[in-house]
């Protein structure tokens, strides 16, 4: 990418794009490159075509192409905000979480608490404090989502190549992963898939939920039972499509909500968790296995020691 200065006297910016990012979103391209600059700015900057490609107005999923030429207006300062600067302590942590590394991808054990990007109300993400670990690095870009209290294994691309490669394996049957979670109460056997529609909603104080609805996206978790406990079953989920919460919401939907889901979970069972020392949502992403590049890649993170402390807790509890 060649990044032009603002031209003499305007403060416009102008973004030349080269093959690396040919393919890529423009709003994403952009949110990743003015930093602090809120999406519902940003939105309308595109709406009312004071950003343009090509000096053509655009719309956010407008998929780039290498030569083309982004214009962005004048922006103060303020309006750009202040890059939260990572710590010395979490960027040792992320260093001691890598999983996973080769040249088109690297794979983070992320810990619970941590946001995979900046934005609504949180000013640093594992993105953001990867790009300033890695200050060199020309191309760092989230492959896929977590929610910012689940913990494990998330991938993040190297080259444009491999992301372009990633998002085919998500959105096909080629990227395996597999979650481990506490729901409350006693799984039932027979009840392996959960399949409904799911659609995001917007409550009044803007907080996002996704429920089930008719008219809501095809969505579909694989359970299967890894242990019984006491007051709860440690099952392992498989997400065969990728929805907003899906596991937390089917998990809901199957009468079994996760243990410290504070959106879709039982409060009287959270309670007596709490007594137990569950201070999170117990929602692990333990294991991915795919193939790219023709190297086949199997990666696990253990559970980490708080969510196993509770395990074994529950476990003496059954005996």
């Amino acid at each position: 990418m060649n990044d032009e200065k603002p031209a003499p006297g305007t403060g416009v910016q102008f973004f030349e794009v080269d093959s690396e990012y040919e393919g890529q979103r423009v709003d994403n391209f952009l949110l990743s490159r003015l930093k602090g600059l809120p999406k519902s700015r940003l939105y309308k900057l595109l709406r009312k075509g004071e950003l343009r490609v090509n000096k053509r107005r655009t719309k956010p999923d407008y998929k780039l192409v290498a030569g083309d030429l982004i214009r962005v207006p004048p922006m103060r300062l303020a309006e750009r905000g202040e890059v939260a600067l990572a710590g010395e302590g979490l960027k040792a942590r992320l260093a001691e979480s890598i999983l996973y590394e080769d040249n088109g991808i690297l794979i983070v054990n992320k810990p619970s608490g941590l946001a995979v990007h900046g934005g609504s109300g949180v000013s640093l993400g594992l993105i953001e404090a990867l790009r300033q670990m890695r200050p060199e690095a020309k191309f760092l870009e989230l492959a896929h989502r977590l929610d910012r209290d689940t913990s494990g294994c998330i991938i993040v691309a190297k080259r444009r190549s491999a992301l372009r490669a990633l998002h085919e394996l998500f959105r096909g049957v080629g990227m395996d992963k597999r979650y481990l979670a506490l729901a409350a109460g006693e799984w039932p056997q027979r009840r392996s898939t959960v399949s409904v529609a799911l659609k995001k909603n917007e409550l009044k104080s803007g907080e996002r939920v996704v429920r089930p609805a008719a008219d809501g996206k095809e969505s579909l978790t694989r359970f299967s039972i890894v242990r019984r406990l006491k007051g709860a079953t440690l099952i392992e989920a498989k997400p065969v499509t990728g929805r907003t919460h899906q596991i937390r919401v089917h998990a809901q939907y199957a009468g079994h909500p996760l243990v410290g889901d504070d959106k879709y979970g039982d409060e009287a069972v959270d309670k007596k968790m709490r007594e137990l020392g569950s201070k999170r949502l117990f929602l692990h992403a333990w294991r991915l296995n795919f193939e790219l590049s023709g190297k086949r890649v199997q990666v696990e993170a253990k559970l980490p020691e708080e969510l196993s402390k509770l395990v074994d807790r529950l476990n003496k509890d059954e005996r």
